[in-house]
């Protein structure tokens, strides 16, 4: 224990150390705040860029509950595609340009209203309907694989089906446990915070390689 107390009080004393040649510099001051603006903005495009290519407003998220089991645990990441145009010659994957109408087995994530948690389950029937104007409108009824019954409990009350525009997105690939991350992280917000400000700090106080 006093082991790590002792690298701890290292590193607070590099740091403050590092922060005070840096304020003293304002040129360098500048240079590496500049430098954590453009490292924030390069992310933010990268993420408006899967916005774009995926057509869902969120094209990565986090599977919060075991309902889905056994196909996806807890605290696995999803990609999504919300796209329904007929697919490409050739797809890019995960985030196939079309993939069609959504079909009875697809893993679809969805949002009801009222509730910001969107929901990840399979879509148990789908069922469509030619409205006057003779457009198509597709229903579709979900249900969690772990799940005893489907969700007509989980959606708003009186709605029996889901319509496409609750859905936000359709999953296309997968990657085991990464997401556990931002659960720990939202279930402890100070420690979102504590991560982000040592991030940061790391960026203004590194020194450039020669």
């Amino acid at each position: 224990m006093s082991g790590a107390v002792e690298e701890f009080t290292k590193f607070y004393r590099e740091q403050k150390q590092e922060l005070t040649k840096l304020w003293n510099n304002k040129g360098k001051l500048t240079y590496q705040v500049l430098n954590l603006a453009m490292i924030v903005f390069s992310a933010l495009m990268m993420w408006k860029s899967l916005i774009v290519l995926s057509n869902s407003e969120a094209p990565v998220v986090v599977v919060l509950s075991g309902s889905m089991e056994p196909a996806f645990q807890r605290g696995d990441i999803l990609f999504l595609n919300n796209n329904d145009a007929s697919p490409p010659i050739i797809p890019t994957w995960p985030m196939d340009f079309g993939l069609g109408p959504i079909r009875t087995g697809e893993i679809v994530v969805f949002k009801i209203k009222g509730r910001d948690i969107p929901i990840v389950h399979r879509v148990l029937k789908v069922h469509e309907q030619i409205l006057d104007d003779g457009t198509p409108e597709i229903y579709m009824l979900t249900k969690g694989d772990n799940n005893q019954v489907d969700d007509r409990g989980l959606y708003s009350p009186g709605q029996m089906w889901l319509k496409r525009e609750d859905i936000h997105g359709r999953a296309r690939a997968a990657v085991p446990y990464l997401g556990m991350v931002t659960i720990i992280l939202n279930d402890y917000p100070m420690l979102k915070y504590v991560m982000l400000g040592t991030m940061g700090l790391f960026v203004l106080t590194s020194k450039e390689q020669a």
